[in-house]
């Protein structure tokens, strides 16, 4: 698996894995890939460093060109979407950021515990609660941003993810 950084026209940044780089086109093609903040299928890679694995059979260096190239900083790419200039950085975020990613994925584990995941079915099954078609239940699954719209319009209670998920038919 390939992990991608991957942005949306909207500036939103977010990760996605895929079998290959062309696995990625393919659905990107298809129509499969999304912004996970926005809804917007107008997503493309992000500049990346590459991962380069130190060879097995040497020795840590600890010289003077070392200690220069551990003191460089990521500086941020510019990337030109929809004519606006945004920052882009491939830089880790600060740890008072990480902190709080670690404790609202841990929170939405929590509220994800007694929730069943219904996958693409979830539209249909929050509509039929909410019209007392079938018990009420905490429920997970996709929906669409305009999907999401229609059912905030009708009063159906929904609130989306922060976090993305994977569907438990793919996890590892």
């Amino acid at each position: 698996m390939i992990v991608f950084d991957l942005h949306c026209e909207h500036g939103h940044r977010f990760e996605g894995w895929f079998k290959s780089s062309s696995a990625f086109e393919d659905q990107k093609a298809r129509g499969l890939v999304s912004c996970a903040e926005c809804g917007t299928s107008a997503v493309s890679k992000a500049p990346m460093a590459p991962a380069v694995p130190a060879k097995s059979n040497t020795k840590p260096d600890s010289g003077p060109e070392r200690t220069r190239q551990q003191q460089v900083q990521p500086q941020p790419v510019q990337a030109s979407e929809a004519g606006k200039e945004q920052a882009v950085s491939n830089a880790p975020p600060p740890a008072e950021v990480q902190k709080a990613i670690e404790a609202l994925a841990k929170a939405q584990a929590k509220a994800l515990e007694n929730s069943t995941y219904v996958g693409k079915d979830f539209v249909k099954e929050a509509r039929e609660m909410h019209y007392g078609e079938r018990d009420v239940a905490p429920i997970h699954g996709q929906a669409s941003l305009e999907e999401a719209r229609e059912l905030v319009e009708e009063g159906v209670a929904v609130a989306p993810l922060p976090l993305p998920i994977a569907p438990p038919d793919k996890l590892n």
